[in-house]
């Protein structure tokens, strides 16, 4: 008996001082995982994390009460004195618990935001294409480089306007996911090319290019732009490629070729003077105007301006009607309004590239290029 009555506190004793190193070990992990939260839990989460960090760390509130007036500071003394003579290994584990239900919350967020939406497409990196309702959707989705279109990007809207052509859906919806609509080419497709390779850069650029713009020549459905932001280059010329145009009141479009040291693409060589008559194309395409949502809607490249404000809500509730609407005569239609036109711009399409593929290749444009580069880099 005596000898059991000596074991018995010696391993109560080990137990406890086990329980104290593992919580004081996660206390001491819960302010690092602290640390990694992304999102604000909030002012009243702040306030509790706050109260058991002094406990655990200070124990019972032993600070003079602040003034009335000191809001932020009475907050503070109010969650700390409220937990009473709570121990601070109780309030180290409430701690650990706390932050540790704050992660697994965030987690799950962020697994809920990354799962793949109703409808949507397996096989893209820089695209999120969608089908539902009717409507396939094809977001531009590099936000971080303001939705700028890559070799692998071009590719990936061509895959993606080829199935929209031939799925189930009425309509095909091209928009932006960010601040921005497209900032056209990536000029990084121009860098890194050793002076040996310019040439065949150059050409596989123009069959790329050609391929890209006989897609938006070719596609048999009603395909309709939202333009969520500022459009440039590139994603601007096909527009009017494109049978509707919606645009928020703070999108912008700006074609910049001769800046760079290049020439008009999309076929908006030809387009564009048919929509907005040859002084207005001019000076856009030769003259560089950037134009704002308001002005391309006046001058008949935007079929309609919305406030920013409610601009998602309204083009989608728009869209969704016209998804509803007889799928082949819907098409039929398009065929008929842009049979006659066909070969003409596949003619224009071609010609284009056979310019521009020479303008890559001319010292102009690759000192234009530098100087653009340049200037970025001081900015």
């Amino acid at each position: 008996r005596p000898t059991q009555a000596v074991c018995v506190p010696a391993i109560h004793l080990h137990m406890t001082a086990a329980t104290m190193q593992v919580s004081q070990k996660d206390f001491q992990k819960a302010q690092e995982q602290l640390k990694l939260l992304k999102k604000d839990p909030g002012n009243e989460t702040k306030l509790k994390l706050y109260a058991l960090f002094k406990q655990a760390t200070e124990g019972p509130c032993n600070a003079p009460k602040p003034g009335m007036l000191d809001f932020v500071k009475k907050a503070k003394w109010d969650a700390w004195n409220s937990l009473g003579n709570l121990s601070q290994d109780d309030a180290r584990q409430k701690y650990a618990d706390l932050v540790s239900s704050l992660v697994s919350a965030e987690s799950a967020s962020q697994k809920k935001e990354a799962s793949p939406e109703e409808g949507r497409h397996d096989g893209y990196e820089t695209l999120i294409v969608t089908t539902k309702n009717n409507i396939t959707k094809i977001m531009f989705n590099r936000p971080d480089r303001k939705n700028a279109i890559n070799h692998q990007m071009y590719r990936e809207i061509i895959k993606a306007l080829e199935e929209a052509g031939k799925n189930d859906s009425t309509i095909a919806v091209i928009t932006g996911n960010g601040d921005y609509y497209s900032s056209g080419n990536d000029l990084n497709n121009f860098t890194n090319v050793q002076p040996g390779e310019m040439e065949k850069m150059a050409k596989d650029g123009a069959v790329l290019l050609k391929e890209f713009v006989g897609h938006f020549i070719d596609f048999p459905k009603p395909l309709i732009a939202v333009v969520n932001g500022p459009a440039i280059g590139i994603c601007v010329t096909v527009l009017g490629l494109c049978d509707i145009v919606y645009a928020s009141d703070r999108a912008t479009f700006h074609s910049p070729f001769s800046q760079l040291g290049q020439s008009p693409e999309g076929c908006s060589s030809y387009l564009f003077p048919k929509i907005m008559g040859l002084a207005k194309a001019s000076e856009m395409l030769l003259f560089n105007k950037k134009l704002t949502a308001a002005e391309a809607c006046a001058q008949g490249l935007v079929t309609e301006v919305f406030p920013d404000s409610s601009f998602q809500k309204e083009v989608w509730a728009r869209l969704e009607a016209y998804a509803n609407l007889p799928k082949n005569s819907l098409a039929v239609s398009k065929q008929l309004l842009r049979s006659m036109e066909k070969e003409k711009l596949h003619a224009v399409n071609s010609r284009e590239c056979e310019v521009l593929t020479e303008r890559w290749l001319s010292d102009e444009c690759v000192n234009a290029i530098v100087s653009f580069f340049q200037k970025k880099s001081k900015l």
